[in-house]
């Protein structure tokens, strides 16, 4: 058996990882494991820190565990501590890695408690861990995650402040041995000294010294050891989007685009991919914080998405990542739940108008109406065109002003953003611009751009929107302008329907809202109305109905409910609604490819604000 990983064969799996796709299905000993480690590590923090849990009864446990090793067993204590913390997540995620750590401390822990405190329980405690984990090794098979030498600063960061935070509460711990009364200056001085190995200016009586200093110098040198280890262990990068994936996915999708309108999307360069094994299906997929996030529907025959979808859940197992589906169709979600026994959970509707059925004509269309004559008889014209169709001259001027007017420090759009604006390949996509004459007389960089809007193809007759940008100088109003333009110019490019934006949670926002709803729904509507001053919930779906779409339901297909915040963080973080990364100064800085990859923006006016994409 073999297993594709980002489009490329990388033959034959391990018999470890064999083991847990064939087998059946994987015990709990992991998590046990896992918990197992961080309680006996919080025990033993405690133990090498206060004085008083030392002596009390509770220490008869906390002397047979491994760390609490004699007249160092404060510091080992903390040391054992600390690594049984930063093992326990991996044994619980089924990591190998974490597996071969933990078999290396165990043998080395046992000795200790034979050598130093002659402690027979002790030493059995640790062989009856060591000899569960050495007897289920099997289900420790899981690979590791995408990772690069910047975990090092990372790690160095949080280390150093976990450290100093516990180093404080070292030196505070012992007030009756300390000698006068040193002020909080003193001891963060004495703590800082101490994770050096040095005497810091804060003094002890009966022997305290070397417990405080003992145990500051193993966090320093744990801070430091784990900070080297990461920073020379081989690099793993994050699954990226290959040529030749590109082009399999672009002849997929000239068979098979017309089936999602999230389909085009499969074409961002920051997605892996994996196949079927006929190459007829595909799901892409990013990898964040531990979950492998797939969107839309398989790429491909439909027939052939089992084998792709199969293919998927192999590799989030091999890595022990948690797989989920945001924003698939109603027909994915079936073969998605059918297929892998996952749940589904309606997630939201899309909006999509049939260009044959679109008139502002109607009292329904007059607000659209009435703001686009307004914009109209101010002075802006409009233009839709075909990527293809634009000089280069125009394009370029029209990548800047997309950079330029984003509003955010972040590139924001996963499931609905292709991350870029006239790359080879697509030029069936379309620009709708706005245009406007500077009366002021100055000479802007863009000319007479003033806003643009960008859709990516779906299918031969459709299309779906990716990106919305405009001069904040503009006036309000730019997204409804170039969104009838593009309704109305759709007939003579060939275009018979048009996905607009993703509305979260839009039935209940349309039901809550009716008379006769219920207690519950209107509490939802609620809370869904309070959440929308910072994700924009409800004002995106009643920009979506100005232009009477029809809605298509979309799903979020996921494992266990508990996975379901998870899988939320996971996908803010892809969204570009929250980044956990490293402050700007501390990131790294790559050539900037041409194009430039854009994405959503989010608007700022209280016009725009009703326009962003999922």
């Amino acid at each position: 058996m073999s297993v594709t990983v980002d489009g490329d064969k990388r033959g034959s799996v391990p018999v470890r990882v064999r083991r847990i796709l064939r087998g059946p299905r994987p015990e709990k000993v992991p998590s046990l494991v896992g918990t197992a480690c961080t309680l006996i590590g919080l025990v033993d923090i405690a133990a090498g820190i206060f004085p008083r849990f030392r002596a009390s009864r509770v220490h008869a446990l906390a002397e047979v565990l491994p760390g609490t090793l004699g007249p160092l067993s404060a510091a080992l204590s903390l040391s054992a501590g600390v690594l049984l913390l930063l093992l326990a997540h991996g044994l619980k995620r089924h990591k190998r890695r974490a597996w071969r750590a933990a078999v290396v401390l165990l043998p080395l822990g046992a000795t200790a408690q034979f050598v130093w405190r002659h402690s027979i329980l002790g030493v059995l405690l640790s062989l009856a861990l060591l000899t569960l984990l050495l007897r289920h090794r099997g289900q420790f098979a899981a690979l590791p995650d995408p990772r690069s030498r910047w975990r090092a600063l990372a790690n160095f960061v949080l280390m150093g402040a976990g450290s100093l935070a516990l180093g404080l509460v070292i030196v505070s711990a012992h007030p009756r041995r300390t000698v006068g009364d040193p002020s909080l200056t003193d001891r963060l001085e004495h703590v800082l000294y101490g994770l050096l190995g040095v005497e810091g200016p804060v003094a002890y009586t009966h022997g305290v010294d070397w417990t405080v200093g003992y145990s500051l110098g193993a966090l320093g040198m744990l801070t430091a050891l784990t900070t080297i280890y990461l920073a020379f262990r081989p690099e793993h990068p994050a699954a990226r989007l290959t040529d030749d994936d590109e082009t399999r996915l672009r002849a997929l999708l000239d068979q098979h685009g017309g089936r999602d309108s999230l389909g085009h999307f499969a074409l961002r360069r920051d997605k892996g991919v994996v196949f079927s094994p006929s190459g007829k299906a595909a799901v892409c997929y990013r990898v964040v914080s531990g979950v492998m996030l797939a969107s839309g529907d398989p790429i491909g025959d439909v027939e052939a998405w089992p084998g792709a979808i199969e293919r998927f859940m192999d590799e989030a197992k091999i890595h022990s990542w948690t797989p989920a589906v945001m924003g698939c169709s109603e027909t994915g979600g079936q073969v998605w739940t059918r297929e892998t026994g996952l749940d589904a959970l309606e997630l939201g509707d899309e909006a999509i108008v049939d260009v044959a059925d679109f008139s502002l004509s109607g009292r329904a269309m007059r607000n659209v109406r009435q703001m686009v004559k307004r914009i109209e008889r101010n002075g802006y014209t409009t233009r839709v065109r075909r990527v293809r169709d634009l000089e280069d001259a125009e394009l370029a001027r029209i990548r800047r002003a997309a950079a330029d007017w984003r509003g955010t420090d972040t590139e924001r759009g996963f499931s609905m953003a292709l991350g870029r604006i006239g790359a080879p390949g697509d030029g069936d996509a379309v620009i709708a611009t706005a245009h406007k004459e500077d009366e002021t007389g100055t000479d802007s960089p863009y000319g007479d751009l003033k806003a643009i809007i960008h859709f990516v193809p779906w299918g031969p007759d459709g299309m779906s929107l990716e990106l919305m940008r405009r001069d904040r100088s503009a006036d309000p109003g730019m997204n409804e302008l170039l969104i009838v333009a593009a309704l109305q110019a759709s007939p003579a490019l060939g275009i018979a329907r048009v996905s607009l934006n993703f509305a979260m949670f839009r039935a209940a926002l349309a039901r809550g809202e009716k008379i006769g709803a219920g207690p519950v729904l209107r509490l939802w509507r609620g809370l869904l109305v309070f959440l929308s001053r910072w994700f924009q919930i409800e004002s995106l779906y009643k920009f979506n109905a100005k232009f009477r779409p029809r809605w298509e339901p979309r799903f979020v297909v996921y494992r266990t409910t508990r996975d379901l915040p998870r899988i939320g963080l996971a996908a803010l973080q892809a969204e570009g609604f929250v980044n956990l990364s490293l402050p700007r100064p501390f990131t790294r800085r790559r050539p900037t490819p041409t194009p430039r990859p854009c994405a959503h923006l989010t608007p700022r006016t209280p016009t725009e604000q009703k326009a962003h994409a999922a």
